[in-house]
């Protein structure tokens, strides 16, 4: 297993950058369209404008491919939430600029969020090493086990269930705004959603 993750990455890594492009904003574009069994291998080659054989040699398996591409975007968006945490020294001004920049990278990257809901099956997606997103999900766990360590956050269930919540609501306010077609931004309600969130995980005075 350690060796084939070893080939995948190096596969990868090999792989020309303006091409993995084409192929990523192929598959952002089909999978965010249709459901994941209704994209076919052939059509994210042409859509690329890559071979079909280029497209088996890197990722082996559609499966693979999504999942590659979703580690990308996630990938993105853990380096932002990294940025943005920069110098924010209060605790629930960190946590809500984490909250913000999630509403606003989905905000700016609508498709990456309709992939998810269209086309991503956690039951297989949680097979797959790409699951785990140890750079923003242990920077997430990290700033949440903080919070209880200060007895800011309430300790009446541990890090991984305040994980679920705050991912929770953040999850079902992007989908309903992209389902509802609105177009105001999700990011502009950001501080009184937040607010919501807050009295929910925060310790009682």
């Amino acid at each position: 297993m350690a060796s084939e993750k070893k080939r995948d990455v190096l596969d990868l890594a090999l792989l020309d950058a303006g091409i993995r492009t084409r192929i990523e904003e192929a598959v952002l574009r089909l999978f965010s369209e249709r459901e994941f069994h209704r994209v076919g291998f052939g059509e994210i080659a042409a859509a690329a404008n890559v071979s079909l054989q280029t497209i088996y040699k890197y990722y082996e398996s559609k499966e693979a491919l999504l999942y590659s591409c979703l580690d990308t975007w996630l990938g993105i968006l853990a380096l932002r939430m990294v940025d943005h945490l920069q110098g924010i020294e209060t605790y629930q001004d960190k946590l809500r600029k984490v909250f913000w920049v999630v509403l606003d990278f989905f905000d700016h990257h609508p498709k990456v969020a309709q992939l998810i809901m269209s086309s991503v099956y956690l039951n297989t997606w949680s097979r797959n090493q790409t699951f785990r997103q140890p750079r923003l999900m242990g920077g997430l766990m990290q700033t949440l086990a903080e919070g209880r360590a200060q007895g800011i956050l309430t300790d009446e269930v541990d890090e991984k269930v305040l994980l679920d919540y705050f991912l929770g609501v953040m999850e079902r306010l992007v989908h309903m705004h992209i389902m509802r077609g609105e177009q105001e931004p999700l990011a502009a309600k950001a501080n009184v959603l937040f607010k919501m969130l807050w009295r929910a995980i925060a310790k009682p005075a």
